[in-house]
């Protein structure tokens, strides 16, 4: 028989192991909510993951009511008297606490599509065991095309477990044109990485020279015999952000990598800016191929010969504003339902801790003239850039939006990074018929 003190501190061990499960869902709606924090009144932080779920396990706060703030990026509860923001919860082990939050913008979080822990909280407790990890950290920025009946997906400088400097020459994967089941949370994207010899993904566009390659302008285009050649150009990179060459590189089916095919600018006194060349996120109209991020800045001819023969480049003038906001990055494309072309494009700030507003427009022609801007995402001193549109997710017809962007650190004020969440891609979903009546 166990000495009675022992039984009693294994048993309360194994009472308090086990945690409580918080969920938290829209008001609006019941759906889950992920990356929305509680934090405690001694800075415990704790995020929902892609179920809107968190595995709370403080054995301090079990059986007390407890205060937390609540930073939801968007998704948001009544301040009290003294202005805070937050709620008071009394977690049991064992037990399930629902919090409703309210959305205040009409962008609606879909979850998180890269990194390590997606459903993290999820797993502690027993559920959504079925979703693999990629063994990635973080990974920014994504590019997107439509190449040999797949969609290709391709992100920059991406972190890995092992190290905090991970793979710097565009991670890639593939899925099926249409890979999500349902538009609403939980979100389960499967991706299929491309990887190296020991089954890890790896870079797939290590252009010649020092330093970072990232790639842009993804896009797939007929050759003069009809087969679809997937392209982009590359940027090479020194220390932060500093570019100092840019070219062309296409697709090789054999070696599932890019290769380079031309170097079209190198950094010198006579040449310190890099010329206008296929950037962004192309879209195909009227046989032509547009570039911008997010709106068109040139063009041309949609066919391999022409996009890399510099001299059939041509320059679109670029709107400067749309509604008085001056747009930082985004992407464009041709919404069925609205019969108009609409964009999502980051806000430009100078200020610190405000690159993380996204707003939509439309107009009628793919050149402008932009307008009746809405801001639709906000987040709260974090940043989030280079949005992307994903017409090809959705039925051409449908009222739905969907777009990812990078939430990061990276040039806001000196947030706390959010665990897991940092670095990476986030789907937000607008339903234009609710949004637009």
């Amino acid at each position: 028989m166990k000495p009675p003190t022992l039984f009693f501190a294994l048993t309360t061990t194994l009472a308090f192991s086990e945690p409580c499960r918080i969920e938290v869902t829209d008001r609006e709606n019941g759906w889950p909510v992920p990356l929305v924090e509680l934090r405690t009144t001694n800075n415990q932080r704790f995020v929902t993951d892609n179920a809107g779920i968190i595995a709370f396990d403080d054995p301090d706060s079990m059986g007390r009511l407890t205060w937390f703030d609540l930073i939801g990026h968007g998704y948001e509860v009544k301040k009290d008297g003294f202005g805070m923001a937050g709620v008071k919860l009394t977690p049991e082990p064992g037990k399930t606490l629902t919090l409703q939050v309210t959305r205040s913008l009409p962008g609606k979080r879909l979850g998180r599509l890269t990194g390590s822990g997606l459903f993290s909280e999820s797993k502690k407790l027993g559920l959504h065991l079925d979703v693999k990890d990629s063994g990635l950290m973080g990974s920014d920025s994504v590019q997107n095309a439509v190449y040999q009946g797949k969609l290709f997906w391709a992100w920059g400088d991406t972190n890995m477990p092992g190290y905090p400097l991970g793979i710097f020459h565009m991670t890639s994967a593939t899925t099926p044109l249409k890979p999500l089941r349902s538009f609403e949370p939980p979100l389960k994207l499967q991706l299929d990485y491309f990887t190296d010899d020991k089954g890890a993904p790896r870079g797939v566009a290590k252009m010649p020279g020092e330093g970072p390659t990232w790639v842009s302008g993804y896009v797939a285009l007929p050759d003069k015999t009809g087969k679809e050649r997937l392209v982009g150009m590359y940027v090479k990179v020194k220390g932060f952000l500093d570019v100092y060459e840019a070219g062309l590189c296409v697709w090789d089916e054999q070696k599932l990598e890019f290769e380079h095919l031309l170097t079209h600018w190198k950094k010198s006194p006579s040449a310190p800016n890099k010329p206008l060349m296929p950037d962004g996120h192309p879209v195909i109209h009227d046989g032509w191929v547009w570039f911008g991020n997010p709106l068109p800045e040139m063009r041309c001819k949609a066919t391999f010969e022409a996009w890399q023969d510099p001299s059939q480049w041509e320059p679109v003038t670029k709107q400067a504003e749309i509604d008085d906001i001056t747009p930082h990055s985004g992407s464009v494309a041709w919404n069925a339902w609205r019969k108009k072309w609409v964009t999502i494009f980051l806000q430009h700030s100078k200020k610190p801790g405000q690159l993380g507003e996204i707003w939509y427009a439309e107009s009628p022609q793919l050149t402008g003239p932009w307008a009746n801007a809405i801001k639709v995402v906000t987040h709260d001193n974090y940043t989030f850039y280079n949005p992307r549109i994903h017409p090809e997710l959705t039925a051409p017809d449908s009222p739905l939006l969907l777009f990812e962007g990078t939430y990061t650190i990276l040039f806001a004020n000196k947030p706390a990074p959010t665990p897991r969440y940092e670095y990476n891609q986030i789907l937000y979903r607008l339903d234009l018929d609710q949004m637009l009546k």
